[in-house]
């Protein structure tokens, strides 16, 4: 139980820190460019023009709402984040358990370093974050909508419970899980490939016997951090989806197309080279082809 609190108030504290963060990545996401170009450098110097990054983004919404304004949707993503470390932590101890391990077909005699214990330790942890990310989703959509409501200056999301009863009284109970399957897959593909990268390093790269998992040692950091940026599609995908055709002018033409499904989404974004948009919050390049419509601040 004290394990679990100390999770519960790190995890607030990371949450809090990181929502502006998250905040102006949703929005870039979902296309909104308030700022036009300006001409800087790149990397190596040369001249170019490049979107505004994080900190002027910051400023242009401090400017419109105040250093508050950047907190938005921080309510319902604190309750996600609270449920889901409770929820987490159960479901990890329950798969502790002799009955669940026989029923998941994990072998309890595995040793450690091995690939068949890397395999037991994921699926584990599949299962763990998946219940959470389920259970948690619904907060996650109202949290979302909050960002995007900064938009077209909304105030149709203003609580976690009025919050819920528009989402209920306008899509019923699917509504609460929009964009929940691309979100699930990026996830699980994401901690496979991590953790399974992080075994194969280890075993024959590094000469090193301890458990294999990027969640624990931080030198695998570098493999979570590689493992995101592949599934970062998934993401932009899911969170895409989450807005899609809600009432919000964030989640209609001209910002967005209305997807009949997240597949739809994937294949309009990839003909588009769109796939990685709101990924990199600095040096952000103009895309190819795209011209920048300042009335609408957005490109077409």
């Amino acid at each position: 139980m004290a394990d679990t609190c100390g999770q519960i108030l790190l995890g607030s504290g990371l949450t809090v820190l990181s929502h502006p963060l998250m905040y102006i990545k949703v929005l870039i996401q979902v296309g909104h460019e308030p700022l036009p170009p300006t001409l800087g450098r790149n990397l190596f110097g040369r001249q170019v023009y490049q979107l505004p990054g994080l900190f002027a983004y910051a400023k242009h919404i401090i400017k419109i709402d105040g250093k508050v304004g950047l907190f938005k949707g921080l309510g319902p993503r604190l309750w996600a984040s609270t449920i889901g470390t409770v929820v987490h932590s159960k479901v990890v101890q329950k798969c502790q358990e002799p009955d669940a391990l026989e029923l998941l077909g994990v072998q309890q005699k595995a040793a450690k370093g091995s690939l068949q214990h890397v395999v037991n330790e994921t699926t584990k942890e599949m299962i763990a974050r998946s219940c959470a990310t389920i259970v948690t989703h619904p907060f996650h959509v109202i949290t979302l909508r909050c960002m995007v409501q900064f938009i077209g200056r909304e105030t149709k999301y203003s609580g976690v419970l009025d919050s819920i009863v528009t989402v209920y009284r306008e899509e019923g109970i699917l509504g609460f899980f929009a964009g929940l399957i691309p979100r699930l897959l990026g996830d699980v593909l994401s901690l496979w490939i991590c953790n399974l990268l992080a075994h194969l390093i280890n075993t024959y790269a590094i000469d090193d016997s301890h458990i294999c998992s990027c969640l624990i040692m931080p030198p695998w950091f570098f493999f979570q951090f590689f493992a995101s940026m592949l599934t970062y599609p998934f993401v932009l995908v899911s969170n895409l989806m989450v807005v899609n055709n809600c009432g919000l002018a964030g989640g209609l033409p001209p910002y967005a197309a209305v997807y009949p499904t997240w597949v739809d989404c994937w294949r309009h974004l990839s003909r588009e080279g769109n796939m990685s948009r709101g990924n990199s919050l600095f040096f952000r390049k103009i895309p190819a082809g795209k011209m920048y419509a300042l009335d609408q601040k957005r490109f077409f």
